[in-house]
């Protein structure tokens, strides 16, 4: 039950750094037209989603530890 405690409060402390890019300047949108124009868009998603997932399985496979360890010094 934990677990779902701190994923969710990580999902809500993500969420100003999504509006907060959104809120770019015309140089910042110039810029991601001229990547998915070409193709190089993709990359940056990929890059983005893999240390996004690496994170998440970090910070689940540490969560499992802690209440290991918690559970043990009981």
């Amino acid at each position: 039950m934990n677990m779902k405690y701190r994923l969710m409060s990580l999902i809500l402390l993500s969420i100003p750094l999504f509006t907060q890019a959104q809120n770019g300047t015309t140089s910042a949108v110039d810029m991601a037209d001229n990547m998915r124009s070409n193709g190089k868009i993709f990359v940056v998603i990929a890059v983005v989603l893999t240390i996004l997932i690496g994170l998440l399985a970090y910070v689940y496979r540490l969560d499992r530890r802690i209440d290991r360890l918690e559970k043990k010094s009981r």
